[in-house]
């Protein structure tokens, strides 16, 4: 039965097309790099078909999940270190470069208060699963979305999150999700209330990792949303504005053409910037 999966779960990866994948802003890529952390979770909106139905499916912008772990000894491509962990259908558990990700919008979650010695935890977890295979049993199960019955829509949603089971094969946000499990860091637990000697009190119970999906870690209270470009400062007085810069280019246009004595310089100058400005 794994060897079908496989089979049909390779087909279908073959059949997803790339689609237009922009962001809204091209990704600053200095930026990018300065301001993640060992331990972040970078979340991508994927280019393929298949990414399309996720999202669709999780209602959410985001199909794909990354552990930044930090430059990879040995794993230099074209001078730039792997710095991500992930596991995505062409190749199973592998690292990648920050640049893969360059023109896909992308946001990053931080762990808040994880400690030095459970962030360094998470990123060996992840790192040790490298080579394992990815669990083609979820591409399967995303089919059966794609051609639902009468079943109701949370049974949907398990049908695609129950995966293989088996330990050696894996989805990306399985993986992240495993991670953190490691040293017992939250990410949505599901609270429960139970009874004790003090009174009724809740607790939390850790969530299977296959019942994962990308979006879960940027709607989790427990991890923060950082944003490059606020991180780095930002003041809106040092947008360049398209507006504002075609007034500026013809105003040092017309300088240059401005002859005579000062007085009737400036006067042309006014001139030339009120007409511009009334235009």
């Amino acid at each position: 039965m794994g060897s079908l999966f496989d089979n049909v779960g390779r087909f279908i990866a073959r059949l997803q097309q790339p689609v237009n994948c922009q962001p809204f802003a091209p990704n600053d890529m200095t930026a990018l790099r300065e301001t993640l952390r060992p331990g972040d979770v970078l979340l991508v909106e994927g280019k393929g078909r298949i990414s399309g139905s996720i999202k669709y499916l999780t209602q959410s912008a985001w199909s794909h999940s990354a552990l930044y772990v930090g430059p990879m000894v040995g794993t230099e491509t074209e001078a730039e270190p792997h710095v991500l962990i992930e596991a995505n259908i062409e190749e199973g558990v592998v690292s990648a470069p920050l640049s893969k990700y360059l023109h896909c919008r992308t946001r990053i979650c931080r762990p808040v208060g994880l400690t030095q010695a459970d962030c360094e935890t998470v990123c060996r977890y992840a790192s040790e699963r490298i080579g394992l295979g990815y669990d083609f049993k979820n591409v399967i199960d995303l089919m059966r979305y794609l051609f639902p019955g009468p079943a109701a829509q949370r049974w949907r949603r398990r049908t695609i999150t129950l995966g293989s089971g088996d330990a050696s094969r894996i989805i990306c946000s399985s993986l992240i999700a495993q991670a953190f499990d490691a040293v017992r860091y939250p990410i949505l637990p599901e609270m429960k209330r139970v009874e004790g000697q003090r009174g009724r009190r809740e607790v939390a119970e850790i969530r299977h990792s296959s019942f994962y999906a990308p979006r879960d870690f940027d709607i989790s209270p427990y991890f923060m949303v950082v944003k490059p470009t606020l991180a780095r400062g930002f003041n809106y007085k040092d947008m360049h504005w398209a507006d504002l810069a075609e007034i500026h280019t013809a105003q040092v246009t017309l300088a240059p053409e401005i002859k005579g004595n000062s007085d009737e310089a400036s006067q042309y100058a006014e001139c030339s910037q009120c007409a511009i400005l009334t235009a």
